[in-house]
């Protein structure tokens, strides 16, 4: 009777042994080498998580620094300080980082705009935007509810007299305010350039004004004076490209409307 029961155990373990032994060696065999510069390079980046290098985050952009030689500069939120950690890291020159930082299009705060209606339903920019486009005179202005306030993680955006303002000081330009917005006025921008226009609208200019006392008319008063035609109006509304830029604030001296700041 005991042998019954002894032999089938004894077996068991043997090949239990045996599994064991052989997924040792498999596992050695087999086993895929990690460079351990990728998880020190994890370890410097800031977590942010936010796809603002393209990658699908940091541990993914740290695996494409080592396996795909992807730049050490890539990093919005780390800024100068990661790359240059990375840099040490990897034996390589971490190359010019650019501070970046968001900026809203927008001025048509309280005083500036009206209310079409009294919204009662969820308080978020993305739920009222979806009645009549909003619930401001200015369909294209910022709703003001702070949808860009909840994914700041650094507290950087904070709603003053119905708009959001953004503190370039806390800022890391991340990108995600960029996302949340419904109206889409939140840009990236270096922030070595003080110029800014503060107006998203694509209406001409008598509807602009109507709806917005701040809002740009579409005169092309900046695009004739700009020494580098770094600013254009399309669709009654002006923008700047900051690869050509030279920061002179001659646009915003001859903004009849003063639409465009220096900040």
């Amino acid at each position: 009777m005991v042998t019954t029961y002894i032999l089938p155990v004894i077996a068991f373990a043997a090949m239990g042994i045996i599994a064991g032994v052989l997924l040792s060696v498999f596992s050695k065999v087999f086993e895929v080498k990690t460079d351990e510069r990728i998880e020190q390079i994890n370890d410097v980046l800031p977590q942010a998580n936010c796809g603002a290098c393209g990658y699908a985050g940091c541990a993914d952009y740290a695996d494409a620094i080592i396996t795909k030689d992807a730049p050490t500069n890539l990093c919005r939120p780390g800024g100068t300080k990661a790359a240059d950690a990375i840099s040490k890291i990897t034996g390589t020159n971490s190359g010019e980082v650019v501070e970046q930082t968001a900026v809203l299009h927008c001025s048509g705060d309280c005083a500036a705009t009206g209310i079409k209606y009294e919204f009662t339903g969820l308080k978020t920019c993305a739920s009222v935007k979806r009645f009549y486009s909003g619930n401001s005179t200015c369909s294209f202005g910022c709703v003001g509810f702070g949808d860009c306030i909840s994914v700041c993680e650094l507290g950087a955006i904070s709603i003053k007299d119905e708009i959001a303002h953004i503190d370039p000081d806390i800022c890391m330009a991340c990108g995600k305010c960029v996302s949340a917005c419904p109206n889409k006025l939140i840009s990236i921008k270096p922030k070595s350039f003080s110029t800014v226009v503060r107006c998203s609208s694509k209406d001409n200019g008598k509807v602009t004004k109507l709806n917005c006392k701040n809002g740009c008319i579409g005169c092309k008063m900046c695009e004739k004076n700009c020494p580098t035609g770094a600013i254009t109006v399309t669709d009654f509304h002006a923008s700047i490209d900051y690869t050509k830029c030279a920061d002179c604030g001659v646009c915003a001296q001859k903004c009849p409307v003063k639409v465009i700041e220096l900040i």
